[in-house]
């Protein structure tokens, strides 16, 4: 939903983008800077109350179809076009599904490569795209070699996870109620219904705590493993998504160091 304060901003990005287009055809003189509001309507195929309500910041509900055509009669630019959907609070009927890539981000791989902790790459998934050695030692069951990669499949259907995290149930609840809040964001996206319905299925606690509905961002915080051969080991996690790839985690896991 939008806020007045966001519309009034949606209304000035649209005027500041007409008053740059040039008419169709060479005129005389004009008071108005670039296309006026009844030539931009009719480029766009909308009415030019509509036109002049949504630079004025009035709440008229754009539908998604509207500003599409707005945003091709304004001759957007890509990163123009999504801010022009983001200020009004609607989902680009025309935006591209992010593809699913073999490799994770180069920015992401770069600086997995680079830590000397644990440190890995999630898709929009959860299946793991990049790792270092340090996170293959911690996460054998998960990442090691001809293992499940996907992380929430790996959390609740692995026995061997059970045995790596000793509050299991908690963190396994923490991490689903984590993946939702990126479920809802990928609603369109029709890979995400098959990955939930087969977790459902082989897992009764995923079952029951989906239903649950719980929600949570992905934090970083204190993170606790019992390592096979090292033993209890604690770290502090740290999580950022690329700018290029927001669809896309680094994770990062640093030691805690007891105090002397």
């Amino acid at each position: 939903m939008q806020g007045e304060e966001q519309r009034r901003l949606l209304g000035r990005f649209i005027r500041s983008h007409r008053e740059r287009l040039r008419p169709d055809a060479p005129t005389g003189r004009r008071r108005t800077p670039g296309l006026r509001r009844e030539e931009l309507a009719a480029r766009a195929g909308l009415s030019v109350t509509w036109c002049a309500w949504i630079e004025q910041g009035r709440d008229i509900g754009a539908s998604p179809a509207a500003l599409a055509r707005l945003a091709a009669a304004l001759a957007l630019t890509p990163a123009e076009r999504a801010y022009l959907f983001e200020l009004a609070g609607r989902r680009d009927p025309e935006a591209p599904a992010p593809g699913t890539l073999p490799e994770a981000p180069g920015s992401v791989r770069a600086l997995v490569a680079a830590v000397a902790h644990p440190a890995y790459g999630l898709d929009r998934f959860w299946t793991a795209r990049c790792w270092n050695p340090a996170a293959a030692d911690l996460f054998a069951g998960w990442l090691g070699p001809g293992r499940e990669r996907n992380l929430l499949r790996y959390t609740f259907t692995d026995p061997s996870a059970r045995d790596l995290l000793p509050d299991w149930e908690d963190r396994a609840r923490r991490l689903l109620a984590e993946f939702r809040a990126d479920y809802g964001r990928a609603l369109h996206d029709p890979d995400m219904a098959p990955l939930v319905d087969r977790l459902r299925a082989e897992s009764d606690l995923f079952a029951r705590a989906w239903d649950e509905q719980g929600v949570a961002a992905r934090e970083g915080g204190p993170r606790g493993f019992r390592h096979p051969v090292r033993g209890l080991l604690a770290y502090e996690q740290y999580t950022f998504s690329p700018l290029e790839r927001p669809d896309y985690k680094l994770v990062t896991l640093w030691p805690v160091v007891a105090a002397a």
